[in-house]
């Protein structure tokens, strides 16, 4: 098997987006300080970075369902050249001196639909191009690759914009242009095609909700999407009341600055251990620990008293979620269909986004009303009650762990997790990870459980182990 530094297609689709995620974050911070240095109108700021993230969670829903729809190496290709397009366009406004508002809005939206179509194709093609035992390596690096794109890009934006404000928004552009050359030599398979599609039926609405009772229908999808809902409104609170509390306690801008970086830092770290863990650890230990560390340690941001301290602490939080993020994403993506891959992240995708988004308004909220230890103590509660919840859940307690093949081509099974029991035309049965795909030719019959429960369902009910065709050919033989 082919690692994944010598996998040339994963290699390019990764290459390509640490170029685009460095240009995106560069902008994302000489935003801001465009408009106030054109306008000095701290409102138009929050209008431009508004549009952009009101773009994306809009284009969310059906971004994922045209990404089934469409090729996806087209869709990641037309949003480099979109994205490129845009940055050019600014660039020039800037260059000749007519940049507008209304233009930067528009630019800031089409980063945001871009980025709204092209995280659903990328997710989707994954398990396309990597075997699915490098999956979760894949997953992990791809998260690593957006914590040093965010750390670079962020760092370098404000210096960029220092030097001449066209400065980021030209590097835009040219990262942009590179990761588009990079990408037309990906080879990315086409999607299978949707019962739907394929009887040449297609309506975009039925589409999108067709990926809405995926991830509810399926409860290992639907759970784990509620704890990341659930973890982002919470530390996003969390993050906004700290960050207000560093300033109060008159920490200096720069720790201030040191504080947000080492959550950056901390994230890289996790990815690069994530693989590791996440084949050593029960995925349900990997996903509660994550819990357990942020309920044991956003308290201790009422006693870190300077930056350091609290840049520390930052660092610790962000050391778990890789690995429960590799391995939910990870699962989620192997419980699929590919021809629901991109509503599956869509959904996901705009789920968490909408959390992420009002979490800094309760953070906010949480300041106004509290003081900044009783705020600390408010998000620790909540994350603490989401916790005990996530102990005792009895879908992630059975959650699946991902197994590679045998040489042989057989699964291995998991005790811990659950199944249930298919049964084939010929009367044959089969045990299966409950909330997979089934394979054609085989249906459910309606019995799950433990693997010792579903095996002692299938000895008594399998009483004949001759196929159905066989049976039914020495019957008509006896009787002539």
């Amino acid at each position: 098997m082919t690692s994944l530094s010598r996998n040339r297609n994963y290699q390019l689709l990764w290459g390509s987006q640490a170029l685009s995620g460095f240009g995106v974050n560069a902008t994302t911070i000489a935003f801001p300080l465009l408009v106030l240095a054109v306008t000095g109108s701290a409102a138009a700021s929050g209008l431009v970075l508004g549009a952009l993230a009101a773009a994306r969670l809009a284009a969310g829903l059906p971004a994922g369902a045209l990404v089934d729809r469409w090729r996806r190496k087209r869709v990641m290709l037309a949003c480099e050249a979109a994205q490129a397009l845009a940055g050019a366009s600014l660039a020039l406004a800037l260059w000749w001196g007519v940049a507008s508002v209304p233009h930067m809005v528009v630019v800031a939206a089409v980063v945001g639909i871009c980025a709204a179509l092209f995280e659903p194709a990328e997710d989707a093609s994954l398990p396309n191009l990597v075997p699915a035992e490098q999956l979760s390596t894949a997953v992990a690096m791809s998260s690593a690759r957006a914590y040093l794109g965010h750390l670079s890009g962020t760092a370098a934006g404000g210096f960029l914009f220092a030097i001449g404000r066209v400065v980021p928004f030209l590097v835009d552009m040219l990262t942009h242009a590179l990761a588009f050359v990079a990408l037309l030599f990906l080879r990315v398979p086409a999607t299978q095609a949707a019962p739907a599609a394929q009887a040449g039926k297609r309506h975009l609405g039925r589409e999108m909700a067709d990926g809405l009772r995926w991830v509810w229908g399926h409860r290992h999808i639907r759970v784990t999407a509620l704890c990341a809902v659930v973890l982002n409104l919470f530390f996003a609170a969390f993050y906004i009341v700290v960050i207000v509390l560093a300033e109060r306690r008159g920490v200096p801008p720069g720790h201030i600055g040191v504080m947000a970086a080492m959550l950056g830092v901390g994230g890289v770290v996790g990815a690069v251990f994530a693989p590791y863990l996440q084949r050593r650890l029960r995925p349900y230990l990997s996903i509660i620990a994550v819990f357990w560390a942020l309920t044991v340690l956003t308290p201790v941001a009422v006693l870190a008293g300077n930056g350091v301290a609290m840049g520390a602490l930052f660092f610790a939080m962000a050391l778990l979620p890789p690995t429960a993020n590799t391995t939910i994403m990870t699962e989620q993506l192997l419980l699929t269909p590919d021809h629901l891959r991109g509503r599956l992240s869509g959904v996901v995708g705009l789920v968490t986004g909408v959390a992420a988004a009002l979490g800094p308004v309760l953070g906010g909220v949480l300041m106004e009303a509290l003081p900044g230890n009783r705020a600390v103590l408010a998000c620790t509660a909540g994350i603490a009650a989401v916790t005990v919840l996530v102990t005792a859940s009895p879908t992630l307690r059975a959650f699946p762990r991902t197994s590679p093949a045998s040489p042989e081509g057989e699964t291995t099974m998991d005790d811990n997790a659950r199944y249930e029991v298919l049964r084939n035309d010929e009367d044959q049965y089969s045990l299966w990870l409950a909330g997979h795909e089934v394979p054609a030719g085989w249906h459910r019959v309606g019995k799950e459980g433990t693997k010792e429960e579903c095996s002692a369902y299938v000895d008594e009910v399998w009483t004949d182990m001759r196929p159905r065709s066989l049976r039914e050919f020495m019957d008509g033989a006896a009787q002539s």
